[in-house]
């Protein structure tokens, strides 16, 4: 049972890491009321002069997507939900989150660069399966400076597992962000 109304969530990492999958299991836990943004539709509804997020010129694109984001997030959290936003969240986004004003938490899910790569590659689809593009995105979270504390190692974990991990982690009270 997991009960965190009003708070949110930034279950973030590089690709393949498992933020859709665990933030989905986590939202269904019992509790209080639960919400799970997945952020990637959101690049999802530019549906024309669409940029791909890790390109570098989709800088203003990424600043105002993650803004949009923060606003979502906000309505539904001080609705009494506890949010659960998954995705490629850097730490530079986090101040979009932090002016809200209410309890956030910020999780980056990390794993091996094979596994990453492994598991974007065999989910096919429309999805990221570019293992250059996963390898460099891995990259971006190897190195977090202050906000590698809030790094949990996900490696080797089945889905579960992971899921275990991360309500653990939300517990422990030591993943959350400062205003």
């Amino acid at each position: 049972m997991i009960d965190f109304r009003g708070h949110i969530l930034l279950l973030s990492g590089h690709p393949g890491s498992g933020k859709t999958t665990t933030a989905e299991a986590l939202a269904h836990l019992p509790g209080g009321p639960k919400v799970h943004l997945h952020s990637d539709d959101f690049w999802g509804y530019i549906k024309h002069g669409h940029i791909d997020p890790w390109l570098e010129e989709a800088h203003e694109q990424n600043r105002m997507i993650m803004q949009i984001a923060a606003d979502v997030a906000g309505h539904y959290a001080r609705h009494g939900y506890f949010v659960v936003l998954d995705g490629v969240v850097r730490p530079s986004w986090l101040p979009a989150f932090q002016a809200l004003g209410l309890p956030l938490h910020y999780i980056v899910l990390r794993t091996t660069a094979a596994e990453a790569i492994d598991r974007c590659v065999l989910r096919g689809g429309d999805s990221l399966s570019d293992p250059n593009v996963v390898a460099d995105l891995h990259a971006e979270f190897m190195a977090l400076g202050p906000y590698e504390a809030h790094v949990l190692s996900v490696s080797g974990q089945d889905r579960d597992g992971a899921l275990k991990s991360v309500v653990d982690a939300l517990q422990s009270g030591r993943f959350g962000v400062a205003e």
